[in-house]
């Protein structure tokens, strides 16, 4: 056995302090390792910048560096091993009857990890989907089969949703009465983009007046780093005002079927009505739909659309 940092391991990182990206990776020396037929062990959630300082990989950096590794490596199959014997259909700790998926595509695991899933980060689904390196979820715990991540071959044969997520890090900030003009929404999420601030839902209502409203959600944590950004923009572009709100929560429904199958969002609505649940904003792509509900309402949700899809 043979140990290596991740210098050592060649790899090669932006410098963006706490949160930096992998640029590259020399694989060469563990290359070496490996032809002497050792096994090695390489350090994760770190790395080095082009100009020899040490680096953290941040949120998800451990999965990432696996991902990286394996790609440049040209593995057959990068092994994922966690607290969880696979991917569920929802978080089995608040829903006993969820159940494991055999296997999930790219597409839909990179949702439901930006979603709030727990079992991977969003980086490493992504850097998987980018060079194609099939990932096999299992736990560290247990020999049990786990959730094979890989391409899927047709949409049509996917089920119409493969897993229900919630996401109770959320908080929607509210500008009103934005001039309807090129370049407003430029401003302000270019303002925020500045500050490292993620973006997430973006909603803008009807114009009326020659002005509208745009809503857009954030994590907690960076809602007070947000909110001295947004009311400056306010001012400049003279809007006539903002609220937030850090007590709600996002629930989502992902699968890749989605696209082929109509009136999977109605479903989704409809079993939240039936539990007296309001949605105060909608968001989907071709294989989600997520909505923002209170927070005190979140797991009588996931509850309900679980029981919707699966059950």
């Amino acid at each position: 056995v043979v140990s290596l940092t991740g210098f050592q391991a060649g790899i090669i990182t932006d410098n963006t302090h706490t949160k930096a990206r992998i640029l590259k990776i020399d694989p060469e020396r563990v290359r070496q390792e490996l032809g002497q037929d050792k096994i090695v062990v390489v350090a994760g959630f770190q790395g080095m910048t082009e100009t020899g300082e040490i680096a953290t990989l941040g949120r998800g950096g451990s999965d990432t560096t696996a991902v990286a590794l394996a790609a440049s490596l040209k593995a057959d199959l990068c092994e994922i091993h966690t607290d969880v014997d696979g991917v569920y259909t929802a978080d089995p700790r608040i829903i006993p009857k969820a159940t494991k998926l055999r296997f999930i595509s790219y597409d839909e695991m990179l949702e439901l990890a930006s979603l709030g899933a727990l079992v991977l980060q969003p980086r490493a689904v992504e850097f998987a989907k980018n060079y194609t390196v099939p990932l096999l979820i299992r736990s560290s715990f247990n020999e049990c089969a786990g959730t094979l991540v890989g391409e899927v071959t047709s949409v049509e044969n996917c089920r119409p949703v493969s897993g229900v997520a919630h996401d109770l890090n959320v908080a929607k900030i509210g500008i009103f009465d934005v001039h309807d003009c090129p370049g407003i929404a430029r401003k302000i999420f270019q303002s925020l983009a500045n500050e490292q601030i993620n973006v997430d839902m973006i909603i803008q209502g009807w114009v009326r007046d020659d002005r509208n409203d745009i809503v857009f959600t954030v994590t907690r944590g960076d809602l007070d780093r947000a909110l001295p950004v947004v009311e400056r923009i306010v001012k400049e572009i003279g809007a006539s005002g903002f609220v937030y709100n850090d007590r709600v929560a996002k629930v989502s429904i992902v699968g890749a079927g989605m696209i082929t199958n109509p009136g999977v969002a109605a479903d989704m609505f409809k079993a939240l009505a039936v539990e007296g649940i309001n949605i105060e904003m909608i968001s989907t792509s071709e294989i989600k739909v997520s909505c923002i509900i209170e927070e005190d309402q979140a797991i009588k949700a996931v509850g309900a659309l679980h029981a919707e899809f699966f059950e």
